[in-house]
């Protein structure tokens, strides 16, 4: 038995079927359950068994913590921890607070480095820029280097502590790395961005595509970052996945409510996977003046200005000035505006930070806990599945 049982409501029968009438079988909930079952039984050990179609985003970048991890997953969701741009030795700790206080599956997402990038780049006229822009906040431009985000200590501390699920962003690791993963149990689930990325990444074995749809907050994890590549909208991504391969899919871009959950379980994703929905609860680790700007309206866009790689942000000042003329440099861009960002976090100026965001932000809750935020979802997705059920053409003859 898996932990959906716990949230179907009245499977069998109901008192009164909306469709059928008082003392009828549900019709209703018992066609709904059969689309949840079917996906929620996947070939992942880890999705067939959580009560809900939830899968909380790493959040790399601050935003993402051990409480928001624990907090999804008491809630019935997989909770993730976000490694990137952490050292090895602050994933342990993280990953050892979730283990004190939460015992059941976890996961951890990684970055992939992407080796044949230039390790060095002219960032001469982009540093100049920064140096104005930093000197508002009273920082200067960091050190544009290249880093594999300590990719090696990060793998040999995952394959130890066995955390119930390893992601990864920005590539897929090689064959042998996803064999170690599941010699150690683990299951693993690549990001994917296009149908080609999905093909590769079946091929080497993956357990599990996490499809990351445009309308995603935060960095594009396409294997290649390069203009109009993975800029596919989400239902659309999903459906062109599984035409190619059957692996259980992930959705991943702009779900901020239980209906656009409800939305990609239809196409045929087993899951969502919701990040920005979490930005403003009270176990993330997202800054005051980002938290501020996700309380009011605004457009989002793709930009590079922050880090040298495309990610979609709440356009402010700093994307507006830069994002035309910004170098495909990650993380060498990342590594030069650091500081300045650090500075306008510390100063609360909104103005100079990457504001990531999903589409869909404005429908997020401010200032719940995540655990609010899970059932208010959870709500909302059965009010979506009877609603579609009651459509009058899709009633049975």
């Amino acid at each position: 038995m898996t932990g959906r049982e716990n949230w179907i409501p009245e499977v069998e029968s109901c008192v009164s079927c909306p469709v059928y009438g008082a003392g009828s079988p549900s019709r209703v909930h018992t066609a709904w359950y059969n689309i949840w079952v079917a996906a929620m039984e996947t070939a992942s050990r880890v999705l067939d068994g959580l009560q809900l179609p939830i899968v909380q985003a790493p959040l790399s970048g601050g935003a993402s913590t051990p409480d928001l991890a624990i907090a999804a997953c008491r809630a019935g969701a997989l909770g993730f921890l976000a490694a990137g741009y952490l050292t090895a030795e602050k994933l342990a700790e993280d990953i050892s607070r979730v283990r004190r206080l939460f015992a059941g599956p976890f996961g951890v997402n990684l970055f992939v480095p992407d080796e044949k990038s230039p390790k060095t780049v002219d960032l001469r006229s982009y540093n100049e820029r920064i140096r104005i822009e930093a000197s508002a906040v009273g920082s200067e431009p960091g050190e544009p280097k290249w880093s594999d985000d300590d990719w090696q200590s990060k793998l040999e501390l995952v394959l130890g502590e066995r955390p119930a699920v390893v992601s990864f962003t920005f590539g897929c690791p090689e064959r042998e790395v996803i064999n170690d993963l599941h010699a150690a149990g683990i299951e693993a689930w690549v990001t994917v961005t296009e149908p080609n990325e999905a093909a590769f990444a079946t091929e080497v074995g993956a357990d599990a595509l996490v499809v990351q749809g445009v309308e995603a907050g935060g960095h594009r994890a396409s294997f290649v970052d390069q203009d109009g590549v993975g800029e596919v909208g989400l239902l659309t991504l999903i459906r062109l996945v599984l035409k190619g391969v059957k692996l259980p899919v992930v959705a991943a871009g702009g779900i901020c409510d239980g209906y656009s959950v409800a939305a990609v379980l239809v196409a045929g994703a087993s899951a969502a996977q919701i990040g920005s929905a979490f930005l403003d609860t009270l176990e993330a680790g997202t800054s005051p003046p980002h938290r501020e700007r996700l309380r009011s309206r605004g457009r989002t866009a793709l930009t590079r200005a922050f880090s040298g790689k495309r990610a979609r942000g709440i356009v402010n000042g700093f994307m507006e000035r830069n994002s035309s003329v910004a170098p495909v440099a990650y993380p060498q861009v990342h590594y030069l505006t650091a500081p300045m960002r650090a500075a306008a976090r510390a100063s609360g100026e909104p103005d100079l930070i990457n504001l990531w965001a999903g589409q869909g932000y404005e429908l997020i809750e401010h200032g719940v806990s995540a655990g609010q935020v899970i059932a208010r979802m959870a709500a909302e997705l059965e009010d979506a599945l009877g609603t579609v059920a009651r459509i009058p053409h899709l009633r049975p003859m």
